[in-house]
């Protein structure tokens, strides 16, 4: 029987990673599968874990106040140690770019154990675009056995830096797997926050969801992006609402809550949860992110994205044409937003395109790659 260890640590790991560990613990005959959180982030990670029913079988309670990525990733790599020497897996587990991510492979590397990959071969080729996030993902590339890439792009980049292609599959990416076992299971009656947005949220106007928390957007970033959402607002005062749910970052907080909180048709709001924010999502006329993970979700809504970012690691969705790239600009923001709202053709356009990122059967895939079963690849 494989032992299987998930190690996670965020918010985004947990819901990617979500539908895959509760398939893996449904094999109980192939799979000894346990879970253990880094709690990079604490309230966050639980909300996730809790909504799709995950508990975790170990728990290094990691995160500190102010806390930085020095100690972060020796605290990582040292409390998986002890992990690791007691469960003795035959593969951990990792999934996409974050701190815990290449902590953990670089760890089980340590102790030589095998390391598998999720959401593998994601590259803008700039390490400062996203940071540490394309540095994190190109360190773990390295040190991984086998890759899960969501694309045949994503292949093509491992392939390009000599990854073996025998150890890359093309899986599709999780979080539609991870959206489709959310909307099922979303109570609009029991959750709190979805009944709150119903009662502050004027849903006969279009809604454009906003979220934001790049570190490369901090500063004059974050100022041009509010810039831009209050030209919106202003011009569009008896159209649109726009709802904004506010990152904890101070470096977020400050000039979101100084440019915006006087506007009346921006709802400045705590972080939704991930069961009100995917109903949120769905409920949504467009939305406008610099999230990697909204960029995959919003497509399979039929939903148009707006990404503040001038590089993303999701080509596809561009090439696609389900989501452009606006960067920081208070002027793109604007330009491309009226265009999605006045223009009825060009949104139903985008709106309809095919989603490049999954058909929600990416966890089976990589279940089926771990058992050395025959894979049929997502093209």
């Amino acid at each position: 029987m494989e032992k299987i260890l998930f190690v996670i640590g965020t918010r985004p790991e947990a819901i990617k990673m979500a539908p895959l560990i509760i398939q893996c613990l449904e094999q109980k005959d192939v799979f000894e599968t346990k879970v253990c959180l880094t709690a990079q982030h604490r309230q966050m990670l639980d909300q996730v874990l809790n909504f799709f029913s995950i508990k975790g079988d170990y728990d290094l309670d990691l995160m500190k106040p102010n806390q930085n990525l020095h100690t972060l990733t020796a605290d990582i790599i040292v409390g998986l140690k002890a992990v690791y020497e007691d469960f003795n897996p035959n593969w951990v587990l990792v999934h996409g770019d974050t701190t815990t991510s290449t902590a953990a492979a670089l760890s089980a590397f340590y102790c030589g154990i095998q390391v598998a990959h999720v959401e593998a071969g994601l590259r803008t080729f700039n390490k400062l675009a996203p940071f540490p996030e394309e540095m994190n993902r190109s360190i773990t590339a390295r040190i991984a056995d086998l890759h899960f890439a969501p694309t045949i792009a994503s292949k093509n980049n491992l392939v390009s830096e000599c990854i073996h292609p025998s150890s890359i599959v093309i899986t599709g990416n999780t979080v539609i797997d991870a959206l489709k076992l959310g909307l099922d299971k979303v109570n609009e009656e029991a959750n709190q926050e979805i009944q709150q947005l119903k009662s502050i949220v004027n849903f006969n106007k279009k809604v454009i969801l906003v979220t934001g928390h790049r570190r490369e957007n901090f500063g004059d970033g974050f100022e041009n992006i509010c810039a831009g959402l209050q030209a919106i607002a202003q011009q569009y005062s008896n159209e649109v609402e726009i709802v904004y749910p506010v990152h904890l970052n101070p470096n977020v907080q400050g000039p979101v809550n100084k440019l915006l909180a006087n506007e009346s048709n921006i709802k400045l709001i705590q972080p939704l949860n991930y069961e009100a924010f995917i109903w949120m999502m769905n409920k949504s006329y467009l939305i406008i992110t610099d999230s990697g993970g909204v960029q995959e979700e919003a497509p399979s809504l039929g939903k148009p994205v707006l990404v503040m970012r001038d590089i993303t690691e999701r080509p596809e969705a561009v090439a696609a044409g389900t989501v452009i790239l606006v960067g920081t600009s208070k002027e793109r923001i604007f330009e491309e937003a009226s265009k999605l709202l006045l223009d009825s053709t060009y949104y139903l356009q985008m709106s309809g395109k095919h989603n490049p990122y999954g058909d929600g059967l990416a966890s089976k895939r990589i279940i089926a790659t771990l058992k050395e079963e025959k894979v049929i690849e997502y093209v």
